[in-house]
């Protein structure tokens, strides 16, 4: 049987999400697996952090003659054992994992201000007539004062 590193196309319309896979050739794309070895989001927003793979199992298919894809070759050299951006991936991954501290949290509705009572209206309302009359009698007595 003839083993290939491949993806597995996972996800939904306009989403996709992949899975790494060591499957037989012969098996259709999204067929029966012998092993899942990692994943590969290619919609997360930080171009590193889109793939994980489990480093020691991959070795070990390379390693009993398995052939990757020519697309899960390249992210096998990338971010396999020795890959050339392993240190660009863990920024990645804590970049990624600080967003979500930063992100800030959805405003509270305002609350609504209780309508005063029947009864306290009628109340506030005497208290600013009251108040209104006692300015309208200090300025005329101000005018007379100073005639």
């Amino acid at each position: 049987m003839a083993v290939r590193i491949r993806l597995k196309k996972m996800g939904r319309t306009h989403r996709p999400f992949y899975r790494v896979c060591a499957m037989d050739q012969r098996s259709p794309r999204d067929g029966r697996v012998i092993e899942e070895l990692g994943t590969y989001d290619p919609m997360c927003p930080e171009t590193d952090a889109r793939v994980s793979l489990k480093a020691d199992r991959v070795d070990y298919w390379l390693g009993v003659g398995a052939q990757p894809s020519d697309k899960v070759g390249v992210l096998i050299k990338k971010y396999g054992t020795n890959g050339t951006h392993l240190e660009a991936r863990d920024a990645a991954l804590e970049r990624l994992g600080k967003r979500k501290e930063y992100t800030p949290a959805p405003p509270e509705p305002a609350k609504k201000k209780e309508e005063p009572k029947a009864e306290e209206a009628v109340a506030e309302e005497a208290a600013a007539e009251e108040n209104a009359s006692e300015e309208e009698a200090a300025e005329t007595t101000e005018e007379t004062a100073s005639e």
